[in-house]
């Protein structure tokens, strides 16, 4: 769940004490490796579920704290978000009914989750990214009000030095900046703990970064950000680029982000990871260290290792190394963090399944991974079933290329079977769980493609975000039936409860698809853009997007009234005619105040600006638009 007791800023000094630290902590790592400290006769495996609160209108609920407060229940964390929550399953031993135990406790926990949420007037959803966020949910008020999340946000802003940019690119394209790391809180997922010994880490986890692509194509759940249709499975692009810190500079340099699948195959231990990560990665965060690790060591005691965990937790492997204690005896764990959340707890656990049946299997089927296919394989092969899903070509050992779905019904799945069969685990759950993958790749019926033909299916009815409210409202429904995705009917538009809450903001009203000017272009060219787009006024904006005038209709009809060619020389520019400083909206205000304020000045437009930049704008025609499909179905009733 991260380290929470960490300094608010931490100054020049500190760093360097706490570097010392790190340094003193990764030595001592080593002397544990040497000296065969660490727990190596049992395997266990274990997960974190990350989870949105949701209000009654299915948008994101910052109620995170008071869903706490009426749980105390330890299990349960804070995320970066007021929106967010977090719960640790009880590590299980591999073997038996592991899976169907771990699904068990899943339910449990979110039914806790859902009553306390409802005792605060929200609900749980479980999926990779809430389709009904908007970006003004992403501020820094929605930010837990916890001294970790805001010194990582402070560290992580200074270094990068500037905002964030963010570029995905899918059926649609989204293309944007924001001013802080809490577009990260968009992401949630379900990432499974796998228990190694020491001597056969780095095999297993060469597996695990090679098995990493045919796992993401069948478990993509992440589809839409801000109303765009992206990658199947968005957030790992978006998680990527939401705290990526790395500045652009005149000359190539090789920089790798903070989130990412690695460089290369691991070669003999954890350490290597840990190394890497220190020598590339910025200290961001400090802390008291609580204990000596090699006095703890000399009197036979598991070390904290405070400092190391800290700074690992600060870089984010997609497969990444936990150093762990567990009945105080210390172990070493490979976190997978690329499963989406939901879903359903059903479906989450079957990609666990499949995760955990293709390491141990394909250990059996290849031995060394890595003299198999190449780590550059491996690494394409990631980010091509993030962007892809199941129609994700994918090079697996000896060279062969095939489409994702083919592989894992042909081949992986086989020898995912044989890998948990192996572990000694019962043979109803793995049929349960394999099953489950399995009719869901047949049918190429995962999450993502079911929020893509939902959305399809409602073509144009209803705004789009009534049918983002829909497709939310659908999914929480299905998950509290509980039955996987694969037999889910698709959402319906009145399933998002009905208009209301689709028009409340102007930043669900707004158009942002603008055609602008700048103010030395030729008012000819306003004049054209008017006829051919059929708008009735046309912004004015500098190179940075920020509104500097307005050009309407009225105007150009006056001028044609007044102005004489043969006066001047040349042709009359935009700032010559525009309205200056015109009276603007954010994206946050009223529906209803925006209409009184049209109203009231007889205008028929207003601009929306957000941190000072052009962002929609807000038109007669739209709200007669709005007003009239209200109408109808008021009639209709």
């Amino acid at each position: 769940m991260g380290e929470q007791d960490v300094r608010r800023e931490s100054e020049a000094e500190e760093i360097r004490v706490f570097l010392k630290h790190l340094l003193n902590d990764v030595r001592a790592f080593e002397k544990m490796l040497e000296d065969d400290l660490f727990e190596s006769d049992i395997r266990r495996i274990g997960a974190e579920q990350e989870l949105f609160l949701v209000d009654e209108h299915w948008r994101p609920a910052p109620i995170a704290t008071e869903v706490l407060e009426a749980m105390d229940d330890p299990h349960f964390t804070t995320e970066l978000a007021r929106f967010n929550l977090e719960f640790n399953l009880d590590p299980l031993v591999f073997g038996g009914t592991c899976l169907s135990a771990m699904e068990w406790q899943v339910g449990e926990m979110l039914a806790v989750a859902r009553e306390a949420a409802r005792s605060c007037g929200g609900d749980i959803l479980l999926t990779g990214i809430l389709p009904t966020l908007v970006k003004s949910d992403l501020g820094l008020d929605s930010m837990t009000p916890n001294p970790r999340y805001f010194a990582l946000n402070n560290a992580m802003t200074r270094l990068k030095g500037g905002a964030y940019e963010f570029y995905l690119k899918g059926i649609d394209e989204l293309h944007l900046h924001h001013d802080s790391i809490m577009v990260e809180a968009c992401n949630t997922s379900f990432q499974v703990h796998f228990q190694v010994a020491p001597h056969e880490f780095a095999r297993i986890y060469n597996v695990a970064q090679a098995v990493a692509a045919p796992v993401m194509a069948a478990a993509v759940n992440s589809p839409l950000l801000f109303g765009k249709r992206l990658w199947r499975e968005t957030r790992v692009g978006l998680f990527q680029q939401s705290i990526d810190t790395r500045r652009s500079m005149p000359h190539l340099r090789e920089q790798t982000p903070r989130v990412s699948f690695g460089r290369h195959w691991v070669q003999e231990s954890a350490l290597e990871i840990f190394r890497e990560d220190i020598a590339r990665f910025r200290t961001l965060l400090s802390t008291e260290p609580d204990d000596n690790p090699f006095e703890e060591i000399e009197q036979g005691r598991a070390p904290s290792l405070k400092a190391l965990r800290l700074h690992n937790s600060t870089v984010y492997r997609w497969n990444r190394v936990c150093y762990g204690i567990s009945d105080g005896k210390p172990h070493l764990r490979i976190e997978n963090r690329i499963l989406p959340s939901g879903p359903t707890p059903r479906d989450e656990v079957a990609n666990a399944a499949f995760w955990f049946g293709l390491i141990g299997g394909c250990l059996g089927r290849y031995g060394d991974i890595t003299e198999h296919m190449s780590f550059d394989e491996a690494h394409a092969n990631f980010f091509a079933a993030a962007e892809h899903g199941l129609g994700a070509q994918i090079q697996w050992a000896g060279g062969t290329f095939a489409p994702a779905d083919r592989l894992i019904l042909d081949e992986l799945l086989p020898i995912a079977r044989e890998g948990l069969e192996d572990s000694g685990l019962n043979g109803g759950d793995i049929d349960l769980y394999l099953g489950t993958l399995e009719e869901r790749v047949r049918s190429r019926r995962t999450g993502a493609q079911w929020q893509l033909d939902s959305l399809t299916a409602m073509g144009t009815k209803g705004p789009l975000s009534e049918r983002l409210s829909a497709v939310t409202a659908a999914i929480a429904d299905r998950q509290r039936d509980g039955r996987p995705v694969v037999s889910w009917e698709p959402a319906r538009l009145e399933e998002g409860g009905g208009w209301k809450q689709n028009y409340l903001t102007v930043e669900h009203c707004m158009d942002t698809d603008l055609v602008t000017v700048e103010q030395t272009e030729p008012v000819d060219l306003v004049a054209n853009l008017m006829v051919w787009n059929n708008i009735r006024h046309v912004m004015v904006e500098d190179a940075d997007n920020r509104l500097v005038g307005m050009v309407s209709q009225r105007a150009l009809i006056k001028l044609v009234g007044t102005y004489h060619p043969e006066h001047r020389e040349g042709p009359l520019p935009v700032s010559e005619i525009m309205q200056r400083e015109p009276v603007t909206v954010e994206p946050e205000t009223p529906t209803v105040k925006a209409i009184d304020i049209m109203r009231r000045n007889g205008w028929s437009c207003l601009p929306v600006i957000k941190g000072g930049r052009l962002v929609g704008v807000v038109t007669e025609a739209q709200l007669m638009a709005i007003a009239g499909q209200l109408l109808e179905e008021r009639l209709r009733e």
